[in-house]
């Protein structure tokens, strides 16, 4: 026991010796409050990021960044310690992937970046294992912090990373476990991955909980977690997450979760999530006596929860997601945007200004600077938005979604061509379209693959891949079929591929990515041709070809009909 501990109890138990004396009763004062406490109440902050996807720079509005986000680190680090606590930094994983100035220098800068905000910990994301395992060991060198996951296996039965470590802060022994999300065995790269187990995190927390407690190695025990929240455990095709978790635990055994992976602010209102807005009050999930805690993406909030411990209880005393720089649309009292004198939709700061951190600034610029002429290259230019914005393109069928596809099928010459969702990255605005923009959409580097069945197998396959739910990365963008899905039955009626009568006895040709081929999203598993096209050359030509862009001919046109389905927009069928 910690002496932090022994002078706490001791100033507990002196209490509740003076409220007997003169008492006619037995009764003994339990303090209610960390003040009525005293020493005996431990005060400790902790601060968490997650989802950062290569965002170690600040973005066209000037948001987030990390230079700016060290600024406000320190100063909350600074504030905590004036009163007598201390701070712990942890990060819920996936550092790699999302920015070209990133992913084509492996994420070193986003580590360096880190290393100079001084994170503690950090959870391991699935998108860590986007490139091969000698790129991720290279970044766990380069990483002055632990990169923790205690449920990922070498195939020599030992574990790849840390699965947990204890930190004193401010007297109390917190043990901070990793855990990585399940679903990394279908949605990690097959390729890099396929010597690696990844276990059930509910099973694999209850085992280390029950080590560290056998050997009395710390107060309270943290998870930093790389595994979604979904309210009320409604986790869809996605592997549970952090509800799930919490709710196969007995009660008291897990204090609080610091998570990642659905990238969503977790404010909630009871069982739903509020209608949350930067710098609006956030209210974290709380499930079975465990605090769980997501500070959405890319850096954009710094989450700060202030614990106090005290008669052996922790207590949430506040909890906050604070902005970095992030701006927000100015509107009328009639809701419209308003806009300046060009046009432009004006916007404004939420909160104070957070000057960079100018050392980490400068260190990272250098970053920023590689490639910058390669990547400004214009391409070609669209005459409106190409949908890939992560809360449409894995709900319903976008105009850059099927692009894609169509980019792949045309390069191919394939009958239909099949692209997952989840490797639509992001959106295409009006205007120029840059090389940057392409390696943003397409970052991972996937090739185009081809494969050909017979109507009756093509069936088969698109049983399981049309009817992947909504919300989840598998949900898959289709062209050239005309069918209707039975989401219940997990069944597609196909009438036409590539405009033709279909025939369950005609062979068909058809394209997706090399890492759905693979087994990866939990799609069928194939034995395709390897075209060597890698889809972001792919996107990249077929840009550069068109030159100019007219959104809507990729507009969905009604060929996909849903049935039996909570959305008329995809598969959406409630789990209890």
């Amino acid at each position: 026991m910690t002496n932090k501990l022994i002078k706490g109890l001791v100033a507990t138990a002196v209490l509740a010796a003076l409220s007997g004396c003169g008492s006619d009763n037995d009764d003994v004062m339990v303090p209610k409050t960390c003040a009525e406490a005293g020493d005996a109440c431990t005060t400790f902050t902790v601060l968490h990021t997650n989802d950062n996807h290569g965002r170690f720079w600040e973005n066209g509005d000037g948001e987030y960044g990390m230079a700016a986000r060290k600024t406000l680190i320190e100063q909350l680090r600074a504030e905590v310690e004036s009163n007598g606590g201390e701070t712990i930094l942890l990060s819920g994983g996936d550092i790699n992937t999302g920015v070209p100035e990133s992913d084509l220098q492996d994420a070193e800068p986003d580590f360096i970046g880190m290393n100079l905000i001084g994170y503690d910990a950090m959870a391991v994301g699935n998108h860590e294992f986007d490139n091969p395992l000698s790129v991720l060991d290279i970044q766990r060198e380069l990483a002055e912090f632990p990169m923790l996951a205690a449920n990922i296996y070498k195939a020599d039965g030992t574990r790849y990373f840390e699965p947990y470590k204890v930190f004193d802060i401010n007297g109390l022994r917190v043990a901070v476990i990793g855990l990585t999300t399940e679903d990394t065995a279908k949605i990690g790269n097959p390729e890099f991955i396929s010597e690696l187990t990844f276990t059930d995190p509910k099973v694999e927390i209850a085992k280390v909980i029950k080590e560290i407690n056998d050997a009395d190695e710390a107060d309270i025990i943290f998870a930093t977690t790389h595994m979604g929240h979904y309210a009320d455990g409604q986790n869809g095709s996605n592997a549970p997450g952090d509800v799930a978790m919490a709710r196969s635990l007995e009660a008291g055994l897990l204090q609080a979760v610091i998570g990642g992976h659905s990238q969503n602010p977790v404010c909630m209102e009871g069982d739903e999530y509020a209608d949350f807005n930067p710098g609006d009050e956030c209210a974290p999930d709380q499930q079975n006596g465990t605090y769980i805690m997501q500070a959405h993406e890319w850096g954009k909030y710094v989450g700060r929860a202030d614990f106090e411990y005290f008669n052996n209880e922790l207590h949430l005393a506040s909890y906050k997601l604070i902005p970095v720089n992030l701006v927000q649309t100015v509107v009328d009292e009639n809701g419209d945007a308003v806009r300046d004198e060009n046009g432009d939709k004006v916007k404004e700061l939420v909160g104070e200004k957070i000057e960079p951190d100018l050392t980490v600034q400068q260190i990272l610029k250098q970053y920023q600077d590689k490639g910058q002429e390669k990547l400004g290259e214009v391409i070609a230019t669209t005459d409106d938005l190409l949908n890939g914005e992560r809360s449409d393109v894995r709900w319903m069928q976008t105009n850059l979604g099927r692009l894609i596809a169509m980019a792949h099928s045309e390069k191919v010459g394939s009958d239909f061509s099949v692209m997952n969702s989840g490797g639509v990255r992001a959106s295409i605005e009006a205007g120029e379209i840059t090389y940057r923009d392409v390696l943003t959409v397409q970052p991972f580097g996937n090739m185009v693959t081809l494969s050909t069945m017979t109507g009756a197998e093509v069936t088969e396959y698109l049983n399981v891949v049309a009817s992947m739910q909504r919300g989840s990365g598998a949900y898959a963008q289709i062209t050239g079929v005309k069918m209707a899905v039975d989401c219940t039955a997990s069944t597609v009626a196909i009438s036409e591929i590539n405009g033709k009568d279909f025939s369950a006895t005609d062979s068909y040709t058809f394209t997706v990515p090399s890492f759905n081929a693979a087994g990866g999203d939990g799609y069928p598993e194939l034995n395709p041709v390897q075209t060597g096209y890698v889809d972001a050359e792919v996107l990249y030509t077929f840009f550069k070809e068109k030159g100019s862009i007219v959104a809507a001919d990729y507009n969905p046109v009604g060929d996909i009909v849903y049935e039996n389905s909570d959305s008329p927009l995809g598969c959406e069928i409630a789990t209890n």
